[in-house]
């Protein structure tokens, strides 16, 4: 469990305000929070390599694409 974080806003969470700074560092879309089941997905040494948006299923082919490419 974990508690309520704010993703947008003054008080945006460190981690968000990371991943939307390198979304848009490196030209990832979207490089806004649009909705919560937005997805991020970092490599094996933390660097963001791709962002997905909320309504890109889990099992998309996108996705798994994404996750089996090598960085």
């Amino acid at each position: 469990m974990s508690s309520k974080i704010s993703v947008k806003g003054d008080d945006i969470h460190p981690l968000y305000k990371w991943l939307l700074a390198e979304s848009k560092a490196k030209n990832l879309t979207p490089d806004q929070v649009t909705w919560n089941f937005q997805k991020y997905l970092l490599d094996e040494k933390g660097n963001l390599v791709a962002v997905f948006p909320p309504k890109t299923l889990p099992l998309a082919p996108e996705v798994t694409a994404a996750i089996e490419k090598k960085y």
